[in-house]
């Protein structure tokens, strides 16, 4: 399943379901039964998946609307909390390369992640704007997964059991700023603290089975701006599964529904990595657009 949260023209928050070039109010084709918020759906999937089920087999006529007629916001608007990996050896190695680094060793030992600014999620068709005194905007082509059960210390071969689903995440980065408080030996901060896309839809895991290889998932990762393909990658070549991400992630701590995990930027997935010869850093008027296989696209344009 697909799902999303949307705005009304009447201005209502609602979460919703994907189906075709529909989408389903889930509170009002539901008549009240289901809650307005997905966030509560995946806090109490268990609980709302059969109702759910029920109301797509039951082909709704009351709650649906075109998708043309309402606004989509970020799948979660104000996810509990967004950790971001850097699980991709190519991004690394070449991203690292270019500022005449190696990887280090402790790479391929832990998986790690920093945690970026939750409160600042954007959806598809949104504005981005840049943070003041950046001049070197870039994108970062990324997938994201949901976290649908609370678990602590979970083991990496239960933790699909953890995952809700999967999404498109752009870790928008301010390079430059970035570039400078990173010589201070902590974490990024106002370097990715300005943006986050999400979406432009939650697809459940179950629908990305057929994707599924001996190695992971064939999803193949398209970057775009002003319409060129910039960067092209694929899921299968990430170093750390998200089930490793989510086992790091939850030692010694617990993770609730709601949690969103980043894979970190695929190879070639951004302008850092690519070079400015490739392409310059992101202006104003710029339109980005990420895609990836059975996630969708979504796409923004920088202020």
């Amino acid at each position: 399943m697909k799902y999303v949260t949307f705005k009304k023209k009447s201005g209502e928050i609602r979460a919703g379901l994907l189906n075709d070039d529909c989408i389903i109010d889930l509170f009002e084709a539901s008549e009240g039964l289901l809650p307005t918020s997905l966030l509560a759906i995946i806090e109490e999937y268990d609980k709302y998946q059969t109702k759910t089920n029920a109301l797509i087999k039951k082909n709704p006529t009351i709650g649906v609307y075109q998708r043309e007629a309402v606004t989509l916001l970020a799948p979660l608007p104000r996810p509990i909390s967004i950790r971001d990996f850097y699980a991709f050896e190519e991004h690394v190695k070449t991203s690292r390369g270019r500022r005449g680094l190696d990887i280090v060793p402790e790479w391929y030992e832990i998986p790690v992640f920093y945690f970026t600014n939750h409160l600042a999620v954007k959806g598809t068709g949104e504005s981005i704007e840049a943070p003041p005194n950046c001049e070197w905007l870039d994108f970062e082509l990324e997938i994201a997964c949901i976290i649908g059960k609370e678990g602590k210390d979970i083991k990496s071969e239960d933790a699909h059991k953890y995952i809700f689903g999967y999404c498109i995440m752009n870790d928008w980065s301010a390079r430059d700023l970035q570039a400078k408080e990173m010589k201070v030996g902590l974490g990024p901060s106002k370097g990715k603290d300005f943006a986050t896309t999400l979406g432009p839809y939650i697809v459940t895991k179950d629908e990305l089975e057929k994707f599924k290889t001996e190695s992971g998932y064939n999803l193949i990762m398209t970057a775009k701006v002003n319409g060129r393909q910039l960067s092209e990658g694929n899921f299968e070549s990430i170093y750390y599964s998200f089930e490793k991400m989510i086992e790091h992630a939850s030692t010694g701590v617990t993770l609730y529904p709601g949690e969103v995990i980043g894979s970190g930027t695929v190879g070639t997935g951004c302008i850092l990595e690519l070079g400015t010869d490739v392409h310059r850093w992101l202006q104003s008027g710029d339109e980005v657009e990420l895609a990836i296989n059975g996630l969708g696209k979504i796409t923004n344009t920088i202020k």
